[in-house]
């Protein structure tokens, strides 16, 4: 969900890249809720950081506390900027109703949606400096 924000807010001034340190595949329920909001991220891929370890990148951004804390050693040079989010799948996974468990993607897609539109770019030009 973040990279599908990022991307349709500052597409025009950045490559984005979207890894992880696990690969889980797309999710179906961040793919309906986000396309709620009119993003399409249907063709992104679940992609593992090691795909990028030859890669000069300028900034790295985690949204996860489980990346943060376990970044790769290889991308020690670049500046981190970390700002965790809820898992929803974790959220969701106690939830027997379906509409329960898209509310709680929903909550978290709001969230990264917020931060993304409002306080993202604050945070890169603090780090690029």
């Amino acid at each position: 969900m973040a990279e599908g924000w990022a991307r349709h807010f500052f597409d025009h001034k950045f490559t984005i890249y979207s890894a992880g340190i696990e690969t889980h595949g797309l999710n179906p329920n961040a793919v309906l809720v986000m396309s709620e909001s009119g993003i399409d991220i249907s063709t992104q891929k679940s992609q593992h950081i090691d795909e990028f370890e030859e890669m000069s990148l300028d900034l790295i951004v985690t949204v996860c506390g489980h990346a943060h804390e376990n970044c790769p050693v290889l991308f020690q040079e670049s500046p981190v900027i970390h700002r965790g989010f809820p898992d929803p799948p974790k959220l969701a996974a106690d939830e027997s109703d379906a509409e329960r468990k898209l509310g709680h993607y929903r909550d978290v897609r709001d969230m990264i949606k917020s931060y993304v539109e409002t306080q993202l770019i604050v945070d890169l030009e603090s780090a690029i400096k």
